[in-house]
């Protein structure tokens, strides 16, 4: 029902910068939160940022201040400007969205597949 693809990890430096994006599409009526999870090897899925429809934001306390989250509600896309990347920041970066389809015509929570963002020493 909606699709999600998510672009943009790669490997990096400590101290660099990556951008991810997140295309919803799909039978879609209106997305609320949108949000980005990480999750590292042998650790559980941590939520990293949300943003609202109207643009309020979240933070998880590790990345306040370096990253960024914000949406283009006109093409159903969400992104996350990450600026001075730790190692610890190396995990799968998964987009998540709360939308409404034509076809659910209630509020359900989607996932994308999921994008490696790899930060070396």
């Amino acid at each position: 029902q909606v699709q999600l693809v998510e672009s943009g990890g790669d490997l990096v430096q400590a101290g660099g910068s990556l951008r991810l994006s997140c295309a919803a599409s799909g039978s879609i009526l209106r997305i609320d939160t949108m949000a980005w999870y990480r999750q590292a090897p042998g650790k559980q899925r941590e939520l990293v940022t949300t943003i609202t429809r109207d643009g309020r934001t979240r933070y998880a306390g590790s990345v306040q201040g370096r990253f960024i989250i914000s949406r283009d509600n006109a093409k159903n896309t969400v992104y996350l400007q990450m600026n001075s990347l730790k190692p610890e920041d190396t995990a799968v970066y998964y987009c998540n969205v709360d939308a409404i389809t034509r076809v659910s015509m209630e509020l359900l929570k989607y996932w994308g597949q999921g994008t490696q963002v790899t930060v070396s020493s």
